[in-house]
């Protein structure tokens, strides 16, 4: 070996630089298989088996939720844009953005002056059609007897003369003293009270009409004037404040905007192969974006088709509001489809995983026995096992890196609620 050493030392001068840095190198190679076939012998055996210490779960039957993850967004229960119902000069608004009202408070008012004027003159003529009738010109029942009217009762009293004189003067022209032009004149005058009499009848069909109209116009320029009034038909918060006093408004002019935040709505959309699996009634946990707490619903309502833009099944639900959702906001669901029981379910540092591939290590007789496994989408620090797990099993936790045959001493059982509700 040494002389090999001196025969490279003398060819070096001879060869070019890269060529030296290779032969060095070859060289020290050399040297090193030399130093190694010279020194001391290595033990090459492996080393002595390590028992480890570990602690195992024991697999239980468990009770695991069949669930899907959906988005979806909040939205106000109702929202109504409201405006007086009578065109004029806004006068008074009495909320704004924010505020919180009840059904049947005043938001604003309408100039009243106009209106109080109609009610006036509509009332006027109310009084007076009442006191064609023979009614007082006060009073809230307009219901009359038209035989009694003052028109109707002075026909009656006509017809009744004419009658009694009709009678009178047929008797004495059976008697042979009245003429035949007499009887004929009674006659005529009782035909002619007749006639008066359906007139007066009529007439008091027309009067009974007008006084009828009459009300009516006054019911509407009453319901005017309480019109300049804009009032909530809901309870609710304003969310927009769209007009300013002194404004001149058509009639349903927006003022404000009023929307219900209690309960408020959840729209969620549900993919399209999942949509078959939702029904009304299932619960449904969700979370706000930007909140921490977790709200609890049911579904109340089904979409009757898929949307054609984005193939979603859209579900709402109304959900009772703690005061912190806020219609708009973005939120995560999950809707919970049945629930499954005698399912195997593991903690997480229960999963050895690495490059996609998945396996559990049993204890086994003091020796680590690896299984590989197939698991469901994690539930918090739970996860479901489909395949691969067995009832009665001791898993070991944290495994890292343990390799099947290891030998093992199992030193604590880690008590493990299996149910992932």
């Amino acid at each position: 070996m040494r002389r090999s050493i001196a025969s490279m030392s003398m060819l070096l001068p001879l060869m070019s630089r890269r060529h030296c840095f290779a032969l060095s190198a070859v060289g020290v190679l050399l040297f090193s298989l030399l130093g190694a076939g010279c020194g001391s012998h290595v033990d090459s055996s492996p080393a002595a088996a390590v028992t480890r210490n570990v602690q195992v779960v024991v697999v239980q039957p468990g009770v695991v939720e069949r669930s899907i993850t959906v988005t979806g967004s909040l939205a106000a229960k109702d929202q109504a844009t409201l405006g007086a119902k009578v065109a004029g000069r806004l006068h008074q608004v009495l909320v704004d953005l924010g505020s919180q009202v009840r059904a049947g408070d005043v938001l604003a008012r309408m100039q009243p002056r106009d209106y109080e004027l109609r009610e006036q003159q509509a009332k006027a003529a109310w009084s007076q059609a009442r006191a064609r009738l023979g009614l007082p010109l006060e009073g809230d029942s307009d219901k009359v007897d038209l035989d009694k009217s003052t028109i109707v009762l002075e026909a009656t009293a006509i017809l009744e003369e004419a009658r009694k004189n009709r009678e009178r003067i047929l008797k004495l022209s059976a008697q042979g003293i009245s003429s035949q032009s007499e009887v004929e004149g009674v006659e005529a005058s009782y035909q002619v009270a007749i006639n008066k009499f359906q007139e007066a009848m009529q007439s008091a069909r027309e009067r009974k009409a007008i006084l009828e109209e009459r009300r009516a116009e006054y019911d509407l320029a009453t319901q005017q004037l309480k019109d300049t009034e804009v009032r909530a038909p809901f309870d609710g918060v304003i969310a927009e404040r769209k007009a300013s006093p002194g404004e001149f408004l058509p009639v349903s002019a927006a003022i404000v905007t009023l929307v219900r935040t209690d309960p408020i709505r959840l729209r969620l959309e549900v993919p399209e192969r999942d949509a078959g699996r939702v029904a009304v009634g299932q619960q449904v946990r969700l979370t706000v974006e930007g909140l921490t707490n977790l709200h609890n619903g049911a579904i109340d309502r089904l979409s009757p088709s898929i949307s054609a833009e984005n193939r979603m099944l859209v579900v709402e639900s109304d959900l009772k509001n703690p005061g912190d959702l806020r219609p708009g906001l973005f939120v995560r669901g999950e809707i919970v489809l049945s629930e499954s029981t005698n399912a195997i379910v593991l903690p997480r540092e229960a999963i050895w995983s690495f490059a996609g591939i998945e396996k559990i290590f049993i204890a086994s007789n003091g020796v680590a026995v690896d299984r590989p496994i197939v698991t469901a989408r994690p539930k918090g620090d739970r996860i479901e096992i489909l395949s691969g797990g067995a009832l009665g099993d001791q898993v070991i936790l944290n495994p890292g890196s343990l390799r099947r045959g290891d030998l093992i001493k199992v030193t604590d059982t880690v008590a493990f609620p299996p149910s992932t509700r």
